[in-house]
């Protein structure tokens, strides 16, 4: 082999090191402690933490409005599109064939007559998308742009990804949550019922903030700022409910999504109600769980059971159950099919609903969006929909747990490896 053989086969070695190092970390330093317990869910200053400590500001006069399962869910967002009058922003992660065309037939109808369409598809989610249909809704009119495409230019940030799911109509109406546009969720997978899911419509001044939160991933994509009446018109409080929309991202305040699960975690005073898809959270996560059952606070944890679409979490899931379990933590792995919910609820009156999982990738290498709401009207729907589903689950017991197999502890030691990714 030459010298130049050599050194070139060196720089590609080094550059592939380089890049996988770069999208291993975030750009920003991790939370080393626990914030201490300084006030509980019905305090004021929980609220000025929320919003101004963290997030943009509570604003009150919404309604928000929960979607259970795909069939309502895709109901009201084609709905919504086939009102829009002036601009429709849309930004999602899985986006495929099948539910993913018949919203681009909606999406290119409603640029057709007049409509300004924005959409933001991540490239990992929407990859296997046709693109001929991508194509068409472009020639449609709709503005339509990939977010993190690969790029030799840009190799450290493949692994941040846009796990946002927004829709906005008119900057007047708004749907968040976790639901993608795919078959799972409309049809199931093999001979299964569609996955468990729960997505929300918004109504009322937060909707601004969610147009905003869209704004951010597009500016970055496009490099253009979408503004004036038309994106931002004046809303009217239509409801009772006190909220804002929550985004984070690796680039600016990855850790506030997970600076805001743990003093919401720690300030629970009755009751902590998680229904979470990927559930792995981190040592500080683990340990304000705990904390929490230790004082006194019923904490229930719903995750998927067998059917799910991350074998490799679940596994690192469970390595984790002991310490949750020995302080009194119950969890239920939920049987029909995949539940894909991302749902937190305290004290029966404040909920955190969007896109964010209980994992590093959520809480640091994603782009998120969470409704953060106070409503115990809200919060007592979100428990009911729980509880109906923990009918519907196997509740793991601390003996069952200890007494697993040795092949799966071994998977679980395995997954915990990479946790960071999960």
């Amino acid at each position: 082999m030459s010298v130049l053989a050599i050194i070139l086969i060196t720089l590609l070695v080094t550059a592939l090191f380089i890049a996988i190092g770069a999208n291993l970390a975030t750009t920003e330093k991790r939370l080393l402690y626990r914030p201490r317990r300084l006030y509980t869910s019905d305090d004021a200053d929980f609220r000025r933490a929320l919003g101004i400590l963290l997030g943009p500001p509570l604003l009150p006069g919404n309604r928000i409005t929960a979607l259970v399962n795909g069939e309502q869910i895709y109901a009201a967002m084609l709905n919504a599109i086939r009102t829009a009058q002036t601009n429709i922003t849309f930004e999602t992660f899985v986006f495929r064939d099948g539910v993913g065309a018949t919203f681009v037939e909606e999406l290119s109808a409603a640029a057709r007559r007049g409509v300004q369409v924005h959409m933001l598809l991540d490239w990992l989610g929407s990859r296997t998308m046709n693109q001929n249909l991508l194509q068409a809704a472009r020639a449609s009119g709709c503005e339509l742009h990939v977010y993190h495409p690969p790029s030799w230019f840009h190799l450290g940030r493949i692994n941040n990804r846009t796990h946002r799911k927004l829709l906005v109509i008119d900057g007047k109406l708004g749907f968040t949550g976790g639901v993608g546009m795919g078959v799972e969720w409309k049809d199931g997978l093999k001979g299964l019922p569609p996955w468990r899911e729960t997505h929300f419509k918004a109504e009322g001044p937060v909707v601004a903030q969610m147009q905003a939160v869209f704004i951010d991933n597009w500016i970055k994509a496009t490099g253009r700022v979408l503004h004036g009446a038309e994106y931002f018109p004046r809303l009217a409080p239509c409801g009772e409910m006190e909220a804002q929309m929550f985004g984070s991202s690796p680039v600016g305040g990855s850790e506030s999504m997970h600076l805001m699960v743990l003093l919401a975690l720690t300030a629970a005073r009755t009751s902590i109600d998680i229904e979470n898809a990927y559930f792995v959270p981190d040592k500080l996560t683990v340990e304000a769980l705990c904390s929490a059952a230790r004082r006194g606070v019923r904490v229930r944890i719903v995750v998927p059971g067998r059917y799910t679409d991350a074998r490799l979490g679940r596994w690192a899931a469970q390595g984790l159950y002991g310490s949750l379990l020995e302080s009194g933590i119950h969890i239920h792995e939920y049987q029909p099919t995949m539940m894909h919910c991302k749902v937190l609820v305290i004290d029966g009156v404040w909920s955190s609903v969007g896109s964010a999982n209980f994992d590093d990738r959520s809480f640091r290498l994603n782009d998120e969006a969470n409704l953060n709401v106070f409503s115990e009207e809200l919060a007592r729907e979100q428990i009911r929909l729980i509880d109906a589903d923990i009918a519907h689950s196997r509740r793991m017991v601390l003996k069952k747990w200890r007494s697993r197999r040795f092949g799966r502890r071994v998977n679980e030691k395995l997954a915990l490896l990479l946790r960071s990714q999960l």
